[in-house]
C-alpha cells in the first residue's frame, strides 16, 4: 500500500483521537478550592495590618506583601472595603529571634539568625461584622548578619512576612491550617480522663 493512500486513514485517527481528549478534560477547570465557609466571597479587602510589636514600620511593609499574594494567587480581587464581599484584618503579634549559629570566637555573638512572625487574623462580612474565618499565621526564615545590622534584619521582616503571607493566603484560598480545627476542644477533650475498658485481664480490684 502507498503512503500517499495511509494519510487520510491517519488524519482521521489524529482527529479523532484529539476530539477524545478534549472531550475528556472539558469538565476540568484550574483554580483553587475555596473553604466551604469563604465559597460565596469573590473580593477581600485587606487594610493595614495592626501592629502589636516594637518593629517600626513593619505593619505596611507585611500588609502589602499580603495583598501581593493574593493579587498572585488570584482566587480573590482586592476592592475597597465598601465595595468588598469581606474584610480580612491582621493583627502582627510577636516578632521571634532564635541564634542559629554563633561567631566562630565569640558565642555571644550571632551571626545566623532565625526570625518567625506571628499574624492573627479574621474575615468579616462587611455589613453585619459576622467573622467568617479566623486564625493565626506565621512565617520563618534566616538570614546571615551582616556589620549593617538593621540592613539585615529589614531584608528578613521582608522575607519573613512573604512566607507568611503565602500561608495566610494558601488558609483563605485552600482551607490548610491547623487553626481551621477546634483546637480547644479537641484539647479539653483529651484533658479528661478515658474509661478504662472492661476487657481488661486484671482483676477488677486491680483495675
Amino acid at each position: 500500500m502507498q503512503l500517499s493512500s495511509l494519510l487520510p486513514c491517519f488524519a482521521r485517527l489524529t482527529s479523532g483521537a484529539a476530539v477524545l481528549i478534549l472531550t475528556s478534560c472539558a469538565g476540568y477547570h484550574a483554580g483553587s478550592d475555596k473553604p466551604g465557609h469563604m465559597e460565596h466571597i469573590q473580593s477581600l479587602a485587606v487594610p493595614t495590618f495592626k501592629n502589636l510589636t516594637l518593629e517600626p514600620r513593619s505593619a505596611v511593609l507585611i500588609t502589602n506583601n499580603v495583598v501581593r499574594q493574593f493579587q498572585i494567587d488570584g482566587t480573590y480581587q482586592i476592592k475597597d472595603a465598601q465595595d468588598a464581599d469581606a474584610v480580612l484584618r491582621g493583627t502582627i503579634r510577636e516578632f521571634t529571634r532564635r541564634q542559629l549559629r554563633s561567631a566562630r570566637n565569640n558565642n555571644l555573638r550571632t551571626r545566623e539568625l532565625e526570625l518567625l512572625l506571628y499574624v492573627d487574623f479574621t474575615v468579616e462580612a462587611p455589613g453585619s461584622g459576622n467573622v467568617l474565618s479566623r486564625g493565626t499565621v506565621s512565617g520563618s526564615t534566616s538570614v546571615f548578619l551582616d556589620p549593617n545590622f538593621q540592613l539585615s534584619e529589614r531584608q528578613a521582616i521582608d522575607d519573613v512576612s512573604r512566607k507568611m503571607a503565602e500561608e495566610l493566603v494558601s488558609r483563605l484560598t485552600e482551607g490548610w491550617g491547623a487553626s481551621e480545627f477546634p483546637i480547644k476542644e479537641v484539647k479539653s477533650s483529651a484533658a479528661r480522663p478515658t474509661k478504662k475498658s472492661d476487657n481488661s485481664i486484671l482483676p477488677a480490684s486491680m483495675r
